[in-house]
């Protein structure tokens, strides 16, 4: 599958948030976009980088951007651990892995673990910047802001 690369244009895409709302990534072009895919709800590394998006998320805010994180976990699922969690950005459901492999987000683990890398879109669509670390989740938010702050 393809491989999204810095200075690529977002590929369109819709998928269920935890709402079981049809999200529409081209109805937020004209801001900043954080898109981060995890591996799975409710885990120890992905609990700890959700929450850490959650605490600075009036950061993320500032720039004017918005969060989504996505993983193949259900909408009931994400639900669970939105609310448990108090997340105030939008979790989506890429069941199946379609958009993961469309990024060309890589696995870990000899491909048993699904891959965590943020990607940092610009108000006009171009990812701008990729971060990339399965063990240091929380890294990811720094990295994000960092980004935000270059643009």
């Amino acid at each position: 599958m393809g491989k999204i690369r810095i200075g690529d244009k977002l590929p369109s895409f819709k998928l269920l948030n935890q709402k079981g709302k049809w999200i529409s990534i081209s109805d937020f072009i004209g801001r900043p976009l954080i898109i981060y895919f995890y591996p799975k709800d409710d885990t120890p590394g992905c609990t700890k980088e959700a929450c850490a998006f959650r605490d600075e998320y009036s950061s993320f805010v500032d720039f004017g951007a918005s969060v989504f994180g996505v993983s193949a976990d259900s909408v009931e699922s994400h639900r669970r651990f939105s609310i448990k969690y108090q997340l105030p950005f939008d979790l989506l459901s890429d069941e199946g892995n379609k958009l993961r492999k469309v990024f060309g987000v890589p696995s870990d683990l000899f491909g048993m673990i699904p891959g965590r890398v943020t990607y940092v879109v610009n108000s006009r669509g171009f990812v701008k910047y990729i971060f990339n670390n399965q063990l240091n989740a929380t890294k990811h938010i720094e990295e994000a802001l960092k980004a935000l702050g270059l643009f």
